[in-house]
Formats: structure tokens, sequence, C-alpha cells
């Protein structure tokens, strides 16, 4: 059994004013910006930066994968310590781990020691990305979580933007250099560790005979690795039916499984079962890995699209993408707001569901003639579903489970979306890399080019290096294939739908933990799963009582 759970607050503390709370998410959002950023900002620079350091192609792929890998392997750990530990002090030590290996990304002499100080970073990336939605629910009902949740957006679309700009701009800069693309997060990583320190007051959980479930950590955190590291190198390095694709899946799966034993047994467990198998929290996880899939595998495409199908600068690129960025903004601050004011959260799930597959069905017609502004109004709709459907789906979840377990619940559903998006983009990256190689076959064989040489002109993304003739070939084959991955995007996106769909209509309560909390252990105070008889604040728990005095 869990040791039993005192919880104090900070000497003389009352609930936080709108203004302390702005105060405090300001630290959180700033943190949060630079962990996304510290990944989409390498994106543009990333050529520069392995041929200055004289890396191959596959440390090209890696120098992304460490960070990713590691961050999706640790964020359900980094929740459940959350849950056990003082949460303020945990954000603190997320981004300390995650400044200290900017610094060493920054410093590094060869690609080995920038994967190895990145596979570090992404340490604190995991973390960050877990704790600052934990620190958030920790200190705003889910009721009035939603308006917030519009800063979130906001965040997100600035950074998935204004990463691949500011990293152009570095790359760009002589007196600066790529170096910068990791050392510009530290000074932000360092006021927002002092505006945490000044501001955020969360309650101190300190519990005796805590009982930590390393077996269990360790057995997610290699299960995943290994899937992870099979759908980094598979189909490039080896086929998807070959030994070594049966031994990595397999052996994810054994690990898996092993965990899934330990955790259902473990006192402590790190993602808690109880938790995974309720109504709620199973379809915010399958929603989140289709969003995640359809969303990062989808999204992460549209900067090769403009740059390599359409011919336009980096910079150019990022700036195309700004509809999208509108898109999340927009929409996450209205269905904030609009939550908060009813307390409902499904519809704007639902509606922001299907227009994620709207959009991606649309953008599934492009090619590499399609006019702009009609390539701008897809990534618009899809940005809208995005900003409506991402923070919902873990605020949905929040809503249901105790403050005593948010840590793991909100971990739980980020882990998934990570780990979509990272299938999503191994798949439909294999999937363009197909199909761009087929075409390239068949169009320069056609315009007369000798075939043996498209193995080259498909692999090398240096146009300025090729032929003007085959230069043309291959744009026209990443602009028109590119659309073809949209539309898998838009199919995988019809999960999430479907997951929507299932949800049920619940009231969001106004209260921070949930009303009867019955102690450790407590998942939902009503078997239903979140049913609006439990919001207010245990309003409608005591008026269920009532009838005991008739």
């Amino acid at each position: 059994m869990s040791a039993p759970t005192t919880t104090t607050a900070p000497p003389g503390a009352q609930p936080m004013t709108h203004r302390q709370t702005l105060e405090a998410l300001s630290g959180l959002l700033l943190v949060l910006f630079v962990a996304m950023l510290s990944g989409t900002v390498v994106s543009i620079a990333l050529p520069n930066i392995i041929g200055a350091l004289n890396g191959s192609q596959t440390q090209y792929t890696w120098v992304v994968t460490a960070t990713l890998l590691t961050a999706t392997a640790t964020t359900p750990i980094w929740g459940k310590l959350a849950d056990l530990f003082n949460k303020k002090a945990l954000v603190q030590i997320a981004i300390v781990v995650f400044l200290l290996g900017s610094v060493v990304a920054g410093l590094s002499q060869s690609a080995e020691q920038l994967i190895a100080a990145r596979a570090f970073q992404g340490i604190g990336v995991g973390g960050l990305q877990a704790l600052v939605q934990v620190a958030i629910a920790a200190m705003i009902p889910p009721r009035e979580r939603g308006r917030y949740n519009g800063y979130l957006g906001a965040v997100m679309a600035v950074a998935t933007v204004g990463g691949p700009l500011l990293g152009g701009l570095i790359v760009d800069t002589s007196w600066l250099g790529w170096r910068w693309c990791f050392f510009v997060g530290v000074p932000v990583a360092a006021i927002a560790l002092i505006i945490l320190q000044a501001t955020l007051h969360l309650p101190t959980t300190r519990r005796d005979n805590v009982k930590i479930d390393y077996l269990g950590a360790l057995l997610i955190a290699a299960g995943v690795s290994v899937l992870l590291i099979w759908i980094s190198f598979v189909d490039n390095s080896f086929a998807w039916l070959s030994w070594q694709t049966a031994a990595m899946v397999g052996g994810s799966v054994i690990l898996l499984a092993l965990a899934t034993y330990v955790e259902a047994r473990a006192a402590e467990p790190v993602v808690p079962l109880g938790i995974v198998r309720q109504h709620t929290t199973a379809l915010a996880i399958l929603g989140s890995l289709a969003v995640g899939m359809a969303m990062f595998g989808g999204a992460v495409f549209l900067g090769q699209y403009f740059q390599i199908g359409r011919g336009y600068s980096p910079t150019e690129a990022g700036l195309l993408t700004i509809p999208m960025m509108a898109g999340v903004l927009g929409s996450s601050i209205i269905s904030g707001r609009m939550i908060t004011r009813s307390g409902r959260i499904k519809p704007y799930i639902v509606v922001g569901a299907v227009v994620l597959v709207i959009g991606f069905a649309v953008l599934g017609t492009i090619d590499h003639e399609t006019p702009l502004w009609f390539v701008g109004a897809a990534m618009f709709l899809v940005g809208t579903g995005v900003g409506m459907t991402m923070q919902n789906l873990v605020l949905a979840v929040q809503n249901t489970v105790s403050l005593r377990d948010i840590g793991a619940a909100s971990s739980t559903v980020a882990f998934f979306r990570s780990l979509g998006g990272t299938i999503g983009v191994s798949v439909l990256g294999a999937v363009l890399a197909r199909r761009v190689s087929d075409q390239i076959t068949r169009d320069l064989a056609a315009a007369g080019v000798p075939t043996s040489g498209s193995g080259g002109a498909s692999s090398s993304l240096d146009l300025n290096a090729l032929p003007d003739a085959v230069q043309d070939i291959v744009r026209v084959a990443y602009g028109d294939a590119t659309g073809h991955i949209f539309f898998i995007s838009a199919a995988i996106a019809v999960v999430g739908v479907i997951a929507a769909l299932l949800l049920r209509p619940v009231t969001l309560r106004s209260s921070l933990d949930l009303p009867g909390t019955a102690g450790p252990g407590t998942v939902d105070a009503d078997p239903r799963d979140g049913d609006p008889g439990i919001e207010e604040a245990g309003v409608e728990t005591r008026r269920a009582a009532a009838p005991a005095r008739h």
C-alpha cells in the first residue's frame, strides 16, 4: 500500500489570484517555449551543424532522434515523480538538466559528443514537457484552466514557426554561428528559473516510506527506447520484414509486457494502470496517439515541401507556415475561453478532431503547383484542429483524476502523444522517401537521364549541386508526393474523431482536487468517470447525500 500523504501549503497560502497565476505561468511558459524551441531551432541549422562536425547521414538522424528518444522515455517517469515529490523543485531540476545539456551541445567538438549532449538535453525536455502541465494543473482548477490553454497554444505556435526562422537567422549570421542554436535558450531558461523561484508557490507533498518503482521505470524506458530505435532505422538501415525488425519489435513487446506486469504489482507505479484503464483516459490516450501521429508526422514535412518542392528559402518556408500558427493560436484561445464559460469540453474536442481531418484531407490534394493561398487555408484548418484538441485532451484527463495522480495522468497522455508523433514521422517519412524515389526514377528515365544516378539525386537535398533538369524533376517529385502523406495523416486523424465521439460529456470541476477524494490511490470519486455531478467543489456530492435527511 502507499504511504499516507500529507499536503502542506506555504505559510499563509491562499488561492492564487489571476495576477499571481499569470506571474507563475509566465515562468512556466518561458521554459516550455525554450524546451520546444530546442528542437525546432535546430531543424533548419542541422545540415550546417553536421557539415561543420564532419558527421554522417546516420549521425544527422541521431542528433534529432537522441533528444526525442530520451524525452519520450522519461516523460512518464517525471510525471510520477511529480506525484511523489515537490513539483516546483522538479521543474527547477529539469531546467538545470536542460541548461547543462544545451551548453554541452553548443560546445561539442564532434558529432558523437553532440548526440550524447542532445540525449542528456532530452531528459530535461521530457521533464519540462510533463511538469509544466502538472504545475499548471496544481495551480488552476479544470474549469478555469480552459482559458489558460490559449497561452499554451501560443507558445506551441510561436516555437513551432519561430524556431526554424531563428535557426536560419543564427546560421546566416557570421558572428553567431551554429553553436548559438544551442546557446540561445540558455539565458531564457535561466530567467525562467529565477521567475519560478519567486512566483511559483505550490503545496508540498510529503510521504513517509516512499517507494519508487525503479524496475518499472527501467523497463518502460528500455521498451520505449528499443521501439523508437527501430522506428528510426527501419526502411533505411534494414527492411520492415527482417530479423532486425523481429528482434527489436519482439524485444520491445517483451520489455513493455514485463513493465505492465511490474506496474500492476508496484506500490507506486510509474504509470498507474488504474488511471490508464479509465474510460476518459483511455480514449484521450487513443486520441492523443492519433493526433500526435497526424500532426507531427504530417506537419514536419511542410517545411520540406516549401523548400524542396516549391524552392523557397528556409526563412520563407518558416513564414509560409504562419497560417498554421494562427490557427493554433486563435482556436486554443477562443475554445479555451468558451470551455471556461460553459464547463463543457467534449464538443470542442470533437469539432477540433473533425477540423483536423478536413485540414489534412485538403492538404492531401496539393502538388508542386498548388496556389499558396490554398495551402495556407488548409494549414489554418490543421492548426485550428490542433489548437482545439491537443491541450483539451490533457485537460479532459486531468478533470477525472485526483490531484495526487495529476502528474502520472498528464505525463501518460503527453507520452503517448510524443510516441505517436515519433511513429508518424518515421512511417510517413518512409512513405514519402519511397514515393519520391520511384517518381524521380520514372521521370529521369522519361527524360533520357541514366537512372543509375537517380539514387543519388533522390537522396541529395542539396539541389544546387544537381543539374537544372534534375533539380526540376526532384522538386516536382517532392511537391507531388507530399500530398499523399497528408491523406495518410487524415486517415490516421479519423481515429482521433472516433475517440472524441466516444468521450462522455462532462462538466469540468471548479475545484483543484476531486471532491470526496478518499485518499491515496483514489482515481475518481465517481465510477462514471467524471460525471457532471462531481464538479463545483463537491456541491453536487453534498447534495447527493441529502436524501438521507428525508
